[in-house]
């Protein structure tokens, strides 16, 4: 009887246990594939109905999520970087001799330390770290693509990427002809061969280039030369049809949809978020002795240009302003200590067009804690979308001038007339954005703050995953992607909010 009640008792245990892995295993596999369908990579399986003959994007086998707390955190985040022939940018710095010919400039002392320069011997009271460089402006692609080789969300397997880049080195390039004499033909060279060994990848042809983009240090104008005339400036880069599809970063950007800029590289590069926070630090309790500040030169070549009207009432305002001379064979304004001991000095620094709309004393002042003075529009509120407030008025103050016929006013009863409480407020702003406008240390990891080429890297992530979705929705991706703004460099837009 005994074994008999023990046998049931056996066949109830082996029979409950297979319904429980019945039950188990069912949960498991709702529970697995319903992570899958909701976690794994929304692009990856997309397929385009779009005018375009664009492949669909494959699917992603390595994402295979669990749970959500083991999602990837590179989801939507790759980037693959092309292995270009060193021609293209390796080659152009072994041979850095020869990339300002024509002028005095020797690029070669700037390309030490990844690109940064040399390292600029400290001074306590200014540059309070050992972070502080001999940038040139011109090498924001070296710069860049050092960045980016220290990205954490890189892969080696293009169909995962969410976005290509090119590094082509086009400023350098060109900076081979600007001021040689060159044909158009030599200056498009480069430009022809890259295209084309661009075009032959795999990976154009999944949007055709639309989720390519590139990084130059020079200004976007640079590669729009509309003629073959030899007497026009540049190349014709960005006029290509494959260059038309792929996304340029500048330092200053073209008013067409497919140019952005980013801000130009500054002297400060720090290894640490402690670095940047004792930089801030130091700004916001700087004692400011002069109203308003301006480095630079004037430009009576420049029709319609205001820096001189700038310069005289900065001079005729005695101890309130203070001048830094950068006219031609003055050396003040190649110190970064001298701008900066300036610019920490200063309440308001005016930041008039350059030689062409932006400049590098923006983010110079930025920097310093200065709060910008805007004269035009195209200077930096049509330009720095990813990295400067859409709402300019927190930050800056915007003082609109046509054309330098049109000219009513006196800066300095303007400054003073700014009430003590806004200056503070615009100041504690500007404060806030140095991170966003500096370039880290290439070797460093900064893990709770986002640099320039942080935010950089997130609006080309955007900007690639908004032509994805303008594809899944049946729409042609070309309408729009590289369409020309008129009014984008207008006053109207801006004299309204202001």
């Amino acid at each position: 009887m005994t074994g008999k009640l023990c046998n049931q008792q056996l066949g109830c245990v082996i029979l409950l246990s297979f319904v429980l892995c019945l039950v188990l295993l069912c949960f498991d596999y709702s529970a697995l594939t319903g992570s899958i369908n909701n976690y794994a990579n929304p692009i990856s399986t997309q397929s385009s109905n779009s005018s375009d003959p664009i492949s669909p994007l494959p699917h992603n086998p390595l994402v295979f999520v669990f749970n959500k707390t083991d999602s990837d955190p590179c989801l939507g985040r790759y980037i693959y970087v092309h292995n270009l022939p060193s021609r293209f940018n390796e080659a152009l710095l072994q041979n850095c001799h020869l990339l300002t010919p024509g002028t005095e400039k020797n690029m070669c002392p700037y390309l030490s330390n990844l690109g940064l320069g040399p390292r600029i011997q400290n001074h306590e009271m200014v540059l309070l770290n050992d972070s502080w460089y001999l940038t040139n402006q011109f090498l924001l692609e070296v710069i860049f693509h050092n960045k980016m080789k220290n990205y954490k969300c890189l892969t080696n397997d293009s169909s995962l990427a969410s976005a290509i880049y090119v590094p082509f080195y086009a400023g350098l390039d060109i900076s081979r002809y600007l001021f040689a004499g060159a044909s158009t033909s030599l200056r498009d060279s480069s430009a022809i061969d890259l295209l084309k060994w661009v075009r032959e990848g795999e990976e154009w042809k999944k949007m055709w280039g639309r989720d390519h983009f590139f990084v130059v240090g020079r200004i976007s104008w640079d590669f729009r030369r509309q003629t073959d005339n030899e007497s026009d400036w540049g190349s014709k880069f960005r006029y290509l049809p494959e260059s038309n599809n792929m996304t340029m970063l500048s330092i200053e950007a073209s008013s067409w949809n497919n140019d952005f800029a980013i801000p130009y590289p500054t002297c400060f590069h720090p290894s640490s978020e402690g670095e940047i926070i004792q930089w801030q630090d130091k700004m916001r309790r700087q004692k400011r002795r002069y109203l308003f500040s301006f480095a630079g030169g004037p430009r009576p070549d420049l029709q319609g240009s205001i820096r001189g009207k700038i310069i005289d009432q900065c001079l005729a305002s005695g101890s309130l302003c203070k001048l830094i001379d950068c006219n031609y064979g003055a050396t003040n304004c190649n110190n970064p200590v001298n701008v900066m001991k300036v610019f920490q000095s200063s309440v308001f620094c005016l930041q008039p067009q350059g030689d062409s709309y932006t400049r590098r004393s923006i983010f110079d002042a930025i920097l310093a804690g200065c709060i910008p003075v805007f004269f035009h529009p195209g200077t930096a509120y049509a330009q720095y979308l990813w990295h400067l407030p859409r709402n300019y008025t927190t930050y800056s103050l915007y003082l609109p001038v046509r054309d330098v016929k049109d000219w009513k006013m006196m800066i300095n009863e303007t400054l003073l007339g700014v009430p003590e409480d806004r200056v503070l407020a615009l100041r504690e702003e500007v404060v806030k954005l140095i991170p966003r406008v500096i370039y880290a240390d290439p070797k460093s990891k900064l893990e709770s703050v986002e640099d320039a080429f942080d935010l950089a890297v997130k609006g080309i992530l955007e900007r690639t995953e908004g032509v994805r979705r303008i594809i899944r929705e049946g729409k042609d991706p070309a309408i729009g992607f590289a369409d020309g703004d008129d009014f984008k460099y207008t006053f109207s837009t801006y004299e309204e909010q202001s």
